[in-house]
């Protein structure tokens, strides 16, 4: 576990929480905010700006799951949710609502680190894929529109592909800017053309 780290922690129970908060201390310096209160949690969750969400619940709700949703921000911060027992199916739906990890038989202090740990990993692992996903999709929309502005080129100018492509990048050479910015104006000055 990172030390430094800002965790804000959701736990009802203040013994409990006051063992978790002790715990965490133990484990690594870091700054800790326990809510006692699920209502109002994403209100709560954004003013501490934590790089961490603990969760320790019995049964969690459906309505509970939704406020994490938007309490923790699944592409901002991991989350860790303890519970108790089998929540009836809810295991996907935290995932789906942006948990890193997912504990059943409750939160053990012991547990604490290499939860944490993996919660990290799981985030950042997701984060990079998301990313990756993006640019990838970004790319091929790119690819797409320089098609669409090769094919532009070929039919007005009345030449093959390979030459369609060399104009497009001297065009983006001569101006500084990339084959994909000059492509996508070509592409809109000729709708507009139309």
């Amino acid at each position: 576990m990172n030390s430094g780290l800002t965790i804000v922690v959701v736990e009802e129970d203040r013994d409990r929480a006051i063992a978790i908060v002790d715990a965490l201390k133990d484990s690594a310096p870091c700054e800790v905010h326990v809510i006692g209160a699920v209502s109002g949690l994403a209100r709560k969750i954004a003013a501490y700006a934590p790089d961490v969400v603990l969760i320790d619940i019995d049964s969690p709700t459906r309505d509970m799951l939704e406020e994490l949703t938007l309490a923790s921000g699944p592409l901002e911060r991991p989350v860790a949710m303890f519970v108790t027992g089998d929540s009836g199916g809810l295991a996907s739906a935290a995932i789906e609502a942006g948990v890193s990890a997912y504990v059943v038989d409750g939160l053990a202090p012991e547990r604490l680190k290499p939860v944490i740990d993996t919660a990290i990993a799981r985030f950042q692992m997701l984060r990079r894929m998301r990313t990756e996903l993006a640019e990838t999709r970004r790319a091929l929309q790119e690819r797409k529109v320089i098609d669409r502005a090769k094919g532009l080129l070929m039919k007005a100018r009345d030449i093959d592909e390979d030459a369609a492509y060399a104009l497009l990048r001297r065009a983006a050479m001569d101006q500084g800017r990339r084959v994909a910015d000059v492509a996508g104006a070509l592409v809109t000055a000729s709708g507009l053309l139309r």
